[in-house]
């Protein structure tokens, strides 16, 4: 009995393959952030963002020295003066901050286009990897609360996106 009991555990330990069932893991954001194409997507949006803000801000200050300037015009200059002034300073400001509306959009639109367009190309990568190394399953790593850094795929997966994608088209 004991001896048909061990045969038929070391042949079920032979049918079943190991690592069936092991699920790896990938960390999609260190891949969108450290990939050649996902850093220099970054660099592009943040350059233009810092750019559009320091335009705004050289605007807001001049605005603000206008401002000024009306301020001390006021008992100069006749109410209905004052008032066309103040209106048109109000439109500018309201211009100023639909600027800065539209470009904090924008921004976010093309953060979205960059995301999508790392995916689109990084899906195919992992089902090739996949199917190459006999992997089943493949988790996201902020959904895993433990698990062993030998089922971490995210660097090889790095290494394949950079040599097939060097950059994503923003402009």
């Amino acid at each position: 009995m004991k001896k048909k009991f061990l045969t038929l555990f070391f042949i079920f330990l032979l049918i079943t393959p190991l690592n069936a069932d092991v699920p790896y893991y990938l960390d999609f954001k260190y891949v969108l952030n450290q990939s050649v194409a996902g850093k220099k997507a970054q660099d592009f949006l943040k350059n233009k963002l810092e750019k559009g803000i320091n335009d705004l801000k050289k605007q807001e200050k001049s605005i603000q020295e206008e401002e000024k300037k009306i301020i001390q015009q006021k008992k100069i200059i006749k109410p209905e003066e004052y008032k066309s002034k103040v209106e048109a300073l109000r439109n500018k400001v309201s211009k100023l901050q639909a600027q800065r509306s539209k470009l904090l959009e924008s921004t976010a639109n093309q953060r979205n286009t960059a995301r999508k367009e790392l995916l689109k190309n990084l899906n195919p990568i992992i089902k090739d990897y996949m199917k190459e190394k006999g992997i089943r399953m493949v988790v996201d790593k902020k959904s895993l609360l433990l698990a062993d850094q030998n089922l971490d795929i995210t660097k090889d997966i790095i290494e394949i996106l950079n040599k097939k994608l060097k950059s994503i088209n923003l402009k």
